[in-house]
């Protein structure tokens, strides 16, 4: 038998070999890509592929040789498929019509979800530096609605909270509705005790806050006897407690929401979680991201087999694309079928997305690049 030393030199020795023929491999697939570029192929074969695997599963013997040879050949077409569009890419125009621009109009009319006080009213007047020119809209629905329309140039709207996770509803309209991300704003949620002008905290006997705000300030609650009830909106808790005076009613919200209705901060800080923030996306109808741009969104769908997320992603490993998020949404009236939802750091405009996206064009359904902000 021989000893380690020695059998490390022979596995170094097929590895050279292998190394060489790997380098080789590669060079024939720039022909490859050359040949599809001149007759206008696509990149991506699925069938030459699987004829490729059940191919090589046949040259080895035993079952975990062929699923480990099925591995290699696997990741060899992946990384030849990704050389193929950067070849491609760098002769071929990528069909993305955004157009770059200096910066967003910061006049123009814009919505946001909830009523005057709210935290959404917050974090649209902090984006835009100004309170002129904005409104409100019942729901997450409507301000995608006044988009279509043309009514408004802009909506504003939540999609995520580090504490309570992601706005469902959001993601759905992102894919429902043909608008784009083009700004976000973070907003930090710091809820208030609220009461009537002169109230006591000791007057309280009744509060009154969204539920997510009830369960986010549980641990202030819990030693109260007051009557909790559940409103659609911090902002509508905070003006019923100001429009009926009662010093025996508060609210949970901002101190926002306060300043807007007149009410006194009876306790600041009453959420349990310090670092509660809420994540605030700016949505246009207008296919447009600034030029210094630096996160990208898209959602895609897949088919439904072993791998196939997997494959994906390593598009981003390839490009050295940093993904910051992702999220799975159910296919409406397509049973068991999920749409993700993918963030990245970049811009429509750097080489190395571009390339991404030419191969993630090939490889997913329904791609749709839903903004860069």
């Amino acid at each position: 038998m021989q000893d380690l030393s020695e059998l490390r030199l022979e596995l170094d020795r097929v590895d050279k070999q292998l190394a060489a023929l790997f380098e080789e491999r590669m060079q024939i697939c720039e022909e490859v890509a050359e040949f599809k570029k001149a007759n206008n192929r696509k990149v991506f074969d699925k069938e030459r592929e699987e004829a490729k695997l059940n191919a090589v599963r046949e040259l080895v013997d035993g079952e975990l040789n062929k699923k480990g040879v099925a591995e290699i050949f696997t990741q060899l077409m992946s990384i030849s498929r990704k050389l193929q569009y950067r070849k491609l890419s760098e002769s071929m125009e990528l069909r993305l019509p955004f157009i770059p621009v200096d910066e967003l109009d910061m006049t123009a009319h814009v919505v946001y979800q909830g009523a005057e006080g709210s935290y959404s009213q917050a974090a649209t007047e902090t984006f835009f530096n100004r309170r002129d020119n904005i409104s409100h809209v019942d729901t997450f629905r409507d301000a995608m609605q006044t988009l279509d329309e043309g009514t408004a140039a802009f909506a504003v709207l939540p999609i995520e909270n580090s504490t309570a996770g992601i706005v469902n509803e959001i993601y759905d309209l992102l894919a429902e509705y043909e608008h784009f991300i083009v700004g976000e704003q973070m907003l930090e949620i710091s809820h208030c005790l609220l009461g009537a002008k002169g109230a006591d905290i000791n007057d309280i006997r009744t509060v009154y806050a969204h539920p997510q705000a009830l369960m986010q300030c549980e641990h202030f609650l819990r030693d109260k006897s007051w009557e909790q009830i559940s409103m659609k909106n911090n902002a509508f808790a905070a003006k019923k407690v100001a429009d009926e005076a009662d010093k025996s009613q508060a609210a949970i919200a901002g101190a926002h929401a306060a300043a807007y209705y007149g009410l006194d901060i009876l306790k600041s800080g009453i959420n349990q979680e310090g670092n509660n923030t809420t994540r605030f996306i700016v949505v246009s109808n207008q296919k447009i991201f600034r030029r210094d741009a630096k996160m990208i969104s898209l959602c895609f769908e897949l088919p439904h087999r072993s791998g196939a997320l997997y494959h994906i992603l390593s598009h981003f490993i390839y490009n050295d694309l940093n993904m910051t998020k992702i999220e799975s949404r159910p296919v409406e009236d397509r049973k068991w079928e999920y749409r993700f939802f993918l963030d990245f750091e970049g811009n429509l405009s750097d080489p190395s997305v571009r390339n991404a996206l030419c191969g993630l064009r090939e490889e997913t359904k329904n791609l749709r690049v839903l903004g860069n902000y």
